[in-house]
């Protein structure tokens, strides 16, 4: 009795030991790089072509060059006013669109929905030229206006599909019960079945926030110097004479950590979000 009691506590010690070490080795495996790229934007020339020299004394010339000639602060800014933007006009478009999917029956609603999905399969390559010959005949090239309805092609069709299945989680009897007491359809939605999804909401938002801010191919494509974000811009060090690894390590720092602020601070939303409707 004594011996299989021993037996079970040793074999959950040895459970919790396995899994703190797959824990840990994958948090190593993963903030390894991020790391490595904070280092590197520390670093001068001399001590990033030498990465066997762990110890250096850290110095902000990168970022100091980075936005002094580089003027990477107005593409920072370029960054936060497109993806900002794509997130409220595709939101406003995606709602009511995933709300008619979830709640009303009609004819070719599944096909409709299938080929909006599929606007979402389309590699972004495939769409730049498309959009640069509508930029150039419109006169909208290098404009934030370009950039917000390119990245629309994408989102729009991704948070229509995730809000549909969290509009749908939450029960008619709610909409039903208010409009019984006399609030119409629209003030029922907003009232019940958006305020019960909000967390849905904001985790679709959170993923497109993510998805706008990374956006390579379609931003260094359809902007010359005016409207260019963040991500394209970091071509700029990577020269004929080589990469300058220390100021493209100070703006993959830039880049990174507005993803990681707004991350953190709405990971509860994602969580409740992507966990919505999963459990009755």
């Amino acid at each position: 009795m004594a011996s299989t009691i021993t037996g079970g506590i040793s074999k959950r010690i040895v459970g919790k030991v396995v899994h703190y070490a797959i824990a840990i080795i994958a948090i190593v495996f993963f903030a390894f790089p991020l790391y490595w790229l904070l280092t590197l934007s520390f670093k001068t020339r001399l001590e990033v072509l030498d990465p066997s020299k762990l110890g250096f004394t850290p110095t902000l010339d990168n970022y100091l060059i980075m936005i002094r000639h580089w003027g990477i602060d107005r593409y920072l800014w370029n960054s936060l006013a497109v993806t900002l933007s794509t997130i409220v006009v595709s939101l406003a478009v995606a709602v009511p669109a995933a709300y008619s999917l979830a709640r009303f029956d009609y004819k070719g609603k599944e096909s409709l929905a299938f080929w909006m999905i599929s606007l979402r399969m389309l590699p972004a390559m495939s769409a730049v030229i498309p959009f640069y010959l509508i930029a150039n005949l419109l006169n909208l090239f290098d404009t934030h206006l370009i950039l917000v309805v390119a990245y629309m092609t994408f989102n729009v069709p991704f948070s229509v599909w995730m809000l549909r299945g969290f509009f749908a989680a939450v029960p008619r009897d709610y909409e039903e019960a208010a409009m019984v007491d006399g609030v119409s359809r629209f003030g029922a939605f907003l009232r019940t079945t958006l305020r019960l999804a909000s967390a849905g909401v904001a985790a679709t938002a959170i993923l497109c926030f993510i998805q706008s801010w990374n956006e390579f191919a379609l931003a260094l494509f359809l902007t010359g110097v005016q409207a260019k974000t963040l991500p394209p811009a970091v071509t700029f060090f990577m020269t004929s004479v080589g990469v300058k690894w220390g100021e493209l390590s100070a703006t993959g720092v830039v880049v990174t950590i507005p993803v990681l602020i707004f991350a953190l601070l709405s990971q509860r939303y994602l969580v409740r979000g992507l966990t919505l409707g999963a459990l009755k």
